[in-house]
């Protein structure tokens, strides 16, 4: 099936936070880089404190749940990441993550328009770069394709790494495609279902934010994550 590829510095796609530096990337017209203050802000860099000392396993969903209903009603908070999270922080990143999947994640990337960064960061929040697992819910391998998914993307083998990739890949730059390259509304889909994310009548990533709470807490926490894990890709 031909589709046409969601461009990764294209005209809608959003730009997120860098996590490291609190810079944002994104559109002005979008964005501020506005600082948060106040009891909110306090409130919530305490809790992303805790997050952090749990791991980037983020054991507590609720953590990250509350984290992200936070944000919903202030979406500035969330540019507060970059100066609380990891200990020390130099105000650039200083070097890149490679991964046993180089090859099989640039050629995705290039053939599906899905920046490599947000590749790993999704890979490694879906498996931890485990081809060979499987989640309670049935979800296998790398991308985490659940069985019906992975069949209608013709991968015949989810444990294989270069199915996993392409498939994987290719259904996250449908999701792009759907929801008009706004990332966040995009990870939810793949996360929890497209027909989740649309019931919610949002059409942006800042709506998304302001209705996240409305999402499974497994998907509040997903997303939480792969912002937590991004940068640590970004080239």
């Amino acid at each position: 099936m031909g589709i046409n590829p969601v461009q990764a510095n294209g005209a809608g796609q959003l730009k997120w936070v860098n996590l490291k530096t609190g810079a944002v990337t994104g559109p002005a017209d979008k964005v501020k880089d506005t600082p948060v203050t106040g009891k909110s802000s306090a409130v919530f860099s305490a809790m992303l404190q805790e997050g952090t000392a749990q791991g980037d396993s983020l054991k507590s969903l609720d953590t990250a749940a509350a984290l992200a209903g936070m944000a919903a009603d202030n979406p500035l908070l969330w540019q507060n990441l970059g100066a609380q999270s990891s200990g020390s922080i130099s105000g650039e990143i200083t070097g890149t993550k490679t991964t046993d999947y180089e090859e099989l994640i640039q050629t995705a990337s290039a053939k599906y328009g899905v920046p490599v960064d947000l590749i790993k960061a999704v890979i490694d929040t879906e498996s931890s770069f485990n081809p060979n697992v499987v989640s309670s819910a049935g979800a296998k391998g790398l991308m985490q394709l659940m069985d019906g998914t992975a069949s209608g993307l013709g991968v015949s083998n989810p444990f294989d790494p270069a199915q996993s990739i392409d498939g994987g890949v290719r259904y996250l730059s449908y999701q792009l495609q759907r929801f008009g390259g706004e990332e966040r509304m995009a990870l939810a889909a793949y996360n929890a279902g497209p027909g989740r994310v649309t019931k919610l009548g949002v059409s942006n990533d800042q709506e998304l934010m302001a209705n996240l709470s409305q999402l499974p807490k497994e998907t509040q926490a997903y997303i939480y994550k792969i912002e937590r894990a991004r940068p640590q890709y970004a080239v």
